[in-house]
């Protein structure tokens, strides 16, 4: 199975997991959060955050709290809003989140989650 696949498909199970006080059709942002959130748990890359290193599925989990969080006080209008808001740095520390993928050099949060939404939203 290819990895984009892989990653759609989690992400269209994690849309079954967000509250919704209506049943109305899911926006452009609910879809693309959720497919980014998909793709950091399947992405098996170690996140940085506040001096420890996470795994992908901690990451996942501790980013979906946050966007919830901000989903509640209406202060995500965009997935650039999601990337910038909780995704970027530690609202605790201020320190940016950073991402190391396999061999690869580590990168900032901001910079792995923007390329992979232009990537998502080109293969629409």
């Amino acid at each position: 199975m290819n990895t984009r696949l892989a990653m759609a498909s989690i992400a269209m199970a994690g849309l079954s997991l967000l509250p919704t006080a209506r049943a109305e059709a899911l926006t452009t942002v609910q879809i693309e959060v959720n497919f980014l959130l998909g793709y950091v748990e399947g992405s098996g890359c170690a996140f940085y955050r506040n001096g420890t290193w996470y795994d992908s599925k901690a990451a996942q989990a501790h980013l979906r709290g946050k966007y919830e969080f901000l989903v509640a006080d209406s202060l995500i209008n965009s997935s650039e809003d999601f990337i910038e808001r909780a995704a970027t740095l530690s609202s605790f520390s201020g320190q940016p989140y950073e991402v190391r993928c396999g061999g690869a050099a580590t990168i900032t949060s901001n910079q792995w989650l923007r390329a992979e939404l232009a990537r998502f939203r080109m293969s629409k």
